[in-house]
């Protein structure tokens, strides 16, 4: 790849901020309200964005002293060990579980763009019935909704198979604007904002079984809704064999987490303060929903507009970084040859094909409830499964650290530093797998994703001997 091709600051910046900042932040408030109590929010935000910065500066590091390793957790997994067998089944693992985690993940941000799409279009939201077979009901609204999000996903394959760098100014454009706009909502927020609405700063919530959840359960539960708002933090990790270095990648991660984190925590703890919990939960379109009960229909039409413009930007950018991390993973030997291949603008084109068509089997969630049900389903699938990447890099830096690799020339305050960054990062991914395990049925979903790979292994091996 030539140099003036190769992916700079501001478009990796865009890229981990517009990734991070997809869907999460536009549904949220609605999920946290949920779960959480304020108090349990809040606590919730202190712990994941300490968490998440853990992970961003292992990430960071890692750019750094391993610049060598372009495609993320999967070529980590893969360095990791020494023998050949263990190095091609722990890589393929690592890109197989991360390559899931996207089919789901991409779904999230195209169900919400439907879900912001029907404040123009309220039809999308209708209860009529469509069709009925026994006792399974599809309304009109879910077949529109259904339909909206398969076009909304092929029509961005079309988009990213015309060159990953033009989707790449796509995504900044959004991004930029995305920044913009939700400066402007926290500006009309603060001065809006009442705390009766909000009510107590802690009150027990209860589950779906009518129990009532404590503060420390509140916590666990809003973890999972937390972590999902900073996944995408691996994205400059993802593009490294585009970037111009290491370093560029370093800035771009820890960059682009500060901005989500400043913007997530306001946004999440000012919308509670301009609309009524009851009217919050449930809704489709909560940002847009609480500037409605501010300004009116016009301020909710503004939000809108602008959501939609992000999660377009947002959709490009994960289904782009979706394609990249098999394709590079098939270059580096250990995943599908079959992706390696790429059309006359440099996409990764197979790769991108059959990402969107598992893709397409998570928008039949669609079918099956509201678009708030469908978002719940998939966002807590795919945040388990993205786990998996949080898991690997920094077991792959603790062993740098013991072994001495890469630290020939440091001093050894920075190796102990390193290490303890990374021990701490890998409690962090532990915890979360613990929170993650209170919903069995997206647990073992999850894990029945993950262990889909080591019955596709085989197959994959034997290929990639054949070449």
């Amino acid at each position: 790849m030539t140099k003036q091709r190769k992916m700079g600051f501001f478009i990796l910046t865009a890229l981990v901020i517009g990734n991070m900042m997809g869907s999460g932040i536009f549904m949220l408030p609605r999920q946290m309200a949920e779960v959480a109590s304020p108090l349990a929010t809040l606590l919730a935000w202190i712990f994941t964005g300490a968490g998440v910065l853990l992970i961003a500066l292992v990430f960071g590091n890692l750019a750094v002293k391993r610049p060598d390793l372009t495609s993320g957790a999967q070529s980590h997994a893969y360095a990791f060990f020494n023998r050949p067998g263990a190095k091609h089944v722990a890589g393929f693992i690592a890109v197989w579980s991360y390559w899931v985690a996207n089919w789901a993940g991409n779904v999230s941000l195209i169900t919400s763009f439907a879900g912001y799409l029907s404040v123009f279009f309220p039809i999308l939201n209708s209860k009529t019935t469509f069709v009925k077979m026994g006792e399974f009901t599809i309304t009109e609204g879910q077949v529109l909704t259904f339909a909206v999000c398969t076009v909304l996903l092929w029509g961005i394959a079309f988009i990213i198979s015309r060159g990953v760098s033009g989707a790449g100014k796509i995504n900044l454009v959004a991004t930029i604007a995305k920044v913009g706009g939700f400066f402007l909502f926290i500006i009309i927020a603060v001065f809006s904002f009442q705390s009766a609405k909000m009510g107590e700063f802690y009150h027990p919530v209860y589950n779906s079984a009518g129990l009532s959840e404590g503060l420390l359960s509140q916590v666990n539960s809003a973890a999972i809704v937390t972590l999902w708002a900073f996944i995408g933090i691996e994205s400059a990790m993802m593009f490294a064999g585009r970037a111009k270095s290491g370093k560029t990648v370093r800035a771009a991660t820890i960059t682009g987490l500060i901005v989500a984190v400043m913007l997530y925590s306001l946004i999440s703890i000012l919308t509670l303060g301009l609309i009524p919990k009851e009217n919050l939960i449930g809704s489709a379109s909560p940002l847009a929903d609480a500037l409605n009960a501010v300004i009116g229909s016009g301020g909710s039409a503004v939000m809108a507009t602008l959501a939609l413009i992000c999660l377009f930007g947002s959709a490009i950018g994960w289904i782009m970084m979706s394609s990249e991390a098999p394709h590079q993973a098939a270059k580096n030997g250990i995943f599908l040859p079959y992706l390696k291949k790429t059309n006359k603008n440099g996409t990764p084109v197979r790769s991108l094909v059959l990402t969107c068509i598992a893709s397409q089997f998570f928008i039949f969630s669609t079918l099956s409830g509201d678009i708030a049900v469908a978002y719940d389903f998939v966002v807590k699938v795919s945040t388990l499964a993205f786990l998996v990447q949080y898991f690997i890099s920094p077991i792959f830096q603790l062993k740098l650290v013991f072994t001495g690799s890469t630290y020939e020339t440091s001093k050894l305050p920075k190796r102990i530093t390193d290490g303890i960054i990374a021990f701490l990062a890998l409690c962090y991914s532990l915890w979360i797998m613990k929170s993650g395990t209170e919903n069995l049925t997206v647990f073992l979903l999850s894990i029945g994703l993950f262990l889909l790979g080591f019955v596709l292994y085989p197959l994959m091996r034997k290929q990639t001997l054949a070449k």
